[in-house]
């Protein structure tokens, strides 16, 4: 078989557990191939990737606006930790009635 264009043969060491569950989907016929698989996987990382990177530019400018806004004042820190974890409580009451 003819490798494709543009592709490189790397060696990648994986647990008995992944090899199994890529040789699995392929047997299903979810998969052609194992490389297959691990294309995707490496697309879904690089995709994550760019969005972690973007996240950290969007924080990155929103803090730089926080500091060009200037001072929030003087702040209680016992009393801003003991709001958030009173609504922390509150949130954990709510996510539990869900159940």
């Amino acid at each position: 078989m003819k490798p494709m264009a543009g592709i490189e043969k790397i060696s990648v060491a994986l647990t008995a557990e992944q090899v199994a569950a890529l040789r699995a989907a392929v047997d299903a016929g979810e998969y052609a191939t194992t490389s297959e698989i691990v294309r995707e996987a490496v697309r879904d990382w690089q995709l994550k990737r760019e969005l972690r990177k973007e996240d950290i530019n969007r924080l990155r400018e929103l803090w730089d606006r926080g500091l060009a806004g200037g001072s929030a004042g003087r702040v209680n820190m016992r009393e801003l930790r003991d709001e958030a974890r009173a609504r922390l409580k509150r949130t954990a009451r709510v996510v539990g009635d869900g159940d």
